[in-house]
């Protein structure tokens, strides 16, 4: 039956993303560690998660949060030390689970050896490992930078007079790929790890690696816009066959590279499995749906509708249908909350929206991937003063503004929505100070709502609670493998509140059906559908526990109901 499903564990696996500063800390400093992380593995273990996922633990400035690496062989003292992380590694390996980490390559810290060598002068080993622009050619060709306070990508540096690329922080110069010792040093590097046991990667900004080294002005084609320009450098996807040729395919792990500005159409050029690149990359269409189109950080004027939700899910699905392999998640490090931004957030639907969006996941075709709390539906923590916030991104975009009191008001309302934050508050454990997350002074302040029942410890003890229900929507996916393999249909695809379709595999089929609103809707089981059914699973207990043909089914507000088809 499943012979020709190409399957593999990483397709079948569901993603847990870990992020070590906020997740427990056990040694009362405030910061989370990998002791702390150890400490949890059996929670872990018990939500069903096959798979790790580490955002970074390398030395930092932390200039990003530990995006701008110094050092990719050792450990944060933060977190602890590497004797830790191999206690870590163990104990996961033990339980049956797998660890990946992530690989950021595109730019390492302006404190890395490697740079602090690159800018001694211009004839150093090193100063090809980054891109520099001499000072004597003029001001270099414009290119935008993500956190820089002038939006420039080009930094000068008076001791070569000279100018070095950072498509990020000032502090993350980007490493020059183009250089063959460059990639060598980084594939060195992924060896070490998976020398050590680890799994495989989450590859952050991949798209970005290759760029032009002529440096033209931004060619009219983009039409201004530098993230597609950024992720089609020419020679991107020669050196990710030459990264799997020369180490990926000689260990058996999995890889998810980070692809802002991948369109559809240049979709299978990644994940082809002929083309031998990676297995998966997370694109951003669903990460923009919301948000300013001039202005990324800026929520859109007017709501997004579902419709919009539906057709970029349905189309994503499309592009993986005959080849390649797909990633699903709603929100991450870097994003809001799922369920105040795609749910609703509110007393009187939060647990329905929470459970109806991890539902959504767990029934698409793809890998999903949760990020710490989801499990229990945590939400934004909408800080209400500047000084709460730790991101450079909210901290940059905040000084650049003017700053009068209405643009304050207006700024501090849109990051209660968009700041990044949002997602890095402590994991909440239990009810007790700072909610089991550190006995010391947290880095950034936990999310009060910890005290009302979204912890771990009150909903283990509920059994209608959001962690018990993600619990089952896991085991009903890997007891059914047509949710993970199965030909993705969409039905009522006008509907402006509800999101249906069909996952139907060989003999296998299945019925999932998500109300959007926080209004009461009516949907009618039509020849669409053509068949009876028995429910697997929903959010309330007014479903009906059989449906047949030309039945009128009524839905409560976010209702999430799955029905596997006679």
């Amino acid at each position: 039956m499943t012979t020709d499903l190409k399957r593999q564990w990483w397709k079948e696996a569901v993603v847990y993303q870990v992020y070590p500063r906020s997740f427990q800390d056990s040694d009362a400093d405030g910061i989370g560690d990998l002791n702390g992380i150890t400490q949890r593995l059996d929670y872990i273990q018990s939500l069903g998660i096959d798979v790790i996922w580490l955002n970074p633990v390398y030395p930092s400035p932390n200039d990003d949060n530990g995006y701008d690496i110094s050092d990719y062989r050792n450990i944060l003292s933060d977190f602890g030390t590497m004797d830790d992380f191999d206690r870590l590694l163990a104990g996961v390996k033990q339980r049956g689970m797998k660890l990946i980490m992530d690989l950021v390559a595109n730019h390492s810290s302006d404190e890395h050896f490697w740079f602090q060598e690159s800018r001694k002068s211009r004839d150093n080993p090193y100063r090809d490992y980054y891109h520099w622009w001499p000072a004597e050619n003029g001001v270099p060709p414009k290119r935008w930078s993500y956190f820089d306070l002038e939006s420039n990508a080009w930094k000068y540096d008076e001791q070569t007079d000279a100018y070095y690329l950072h498509c990020f922080s000032v502090k993350q110069p980007d490493l020059k790929w183009e250089n063959k010792k460059v990639r060598q040093e980084i594939y060195d590097i992924i060896r070490y790890w998976f020398e050590k046991g680890v799994d495989g990667f989450r590859m952050d900004v991949i798209s970005f690696i290759s760029k032009d080294i002529t440096y033209p002005e931004l060619p009219e084609e983009y039409h201004g816009d530098f993230v597609p320009f950024y992720a089609n450098g020419p020679r991107l996807h020669e050196f990710l066959k030459e990264m799997n040729e020369e180490v990926l395919q000689h260990y058996e792990v999995m890889t998810v590279g980070e692809a802002p500005g991948v369109s559809k159409e240049q979709a299978l050029n990644f994940v082809d499995e002929d083309r031998k690149e990676l297995n998966m990359f997370f694109h951003f269409d669903l990460m923009s749906l919301d948000r300013d189109e001039e202005e990324f950080f800026k929520r859109r004027k007017n709501s997004w509708k579902l419709k919009e939700f539906k057709t970029l899910f349905s189309e994503w699905d499309a592009v993986f249908a005959k080849k390649g392999w797909g990633s699903l998640f709603l929100d991450n490090h870097d994003f809001p909350r799922a369920v105040s931004r795609w749910g609703n957030d509110s007393p009187e639907h939060w647990y329905a929206s929470a459970t109806m969006l991890q539902t959504f996941i767990l029934t698409m075709r793809g890998t999903p991937y949760f990020y710490y709390g989801e499990e229990i539906g945590m939400t934004n923590v909408k800080f209400d003063n500047i000084e709460d916030y730790r991101d450079i991104n909210t901290i940059n975009r905040f000084q650049t503004m003017e700053q009068s009191p209405e643009n304050i008001r207006s700024f501090i309302e849109n990051e209660k929505h968009t700041a990044r934050d949002n997602a890095r508050t402590p994991m909440q454990w239990d009810e007790t100070e700072h909610a089991g997350f550190t006995n010391g002074e947290p880095w950034i302040a936990v999310n009060k709502n910890y005290k009302y029942g979204l912890n771990v410890a009150a909903q283990e003890l509920h059994k209608e609670s959001v962690l018990h229900y993600f619990r089952k929507m896991v085991a009903i996916r890997k007891s059914n493998l047509g949710l993970i393999y199965g030909l993705y249909d969409l039905i009522w695809e006008d509907h402006e509140h509800v999101y249906a379709y069909t996952r139907k595999l060989e003999e296998e089929a299945y019925l999932v059906i998500l109300s959007f609103s926080a209004e009461p809707q009516r949907v009618l089981l039509s020849e669409e559908i053509s068949s009876s059914g028995k429910l697997l699973i929903s959010n309330d207990h007014s479903a009906l526990s059989r449906i047949e043909n030309n039945m009128e089914l009524q839905l409560k507000p976010y209702q999430a109901v799955v029905y596997k088809l006679d």
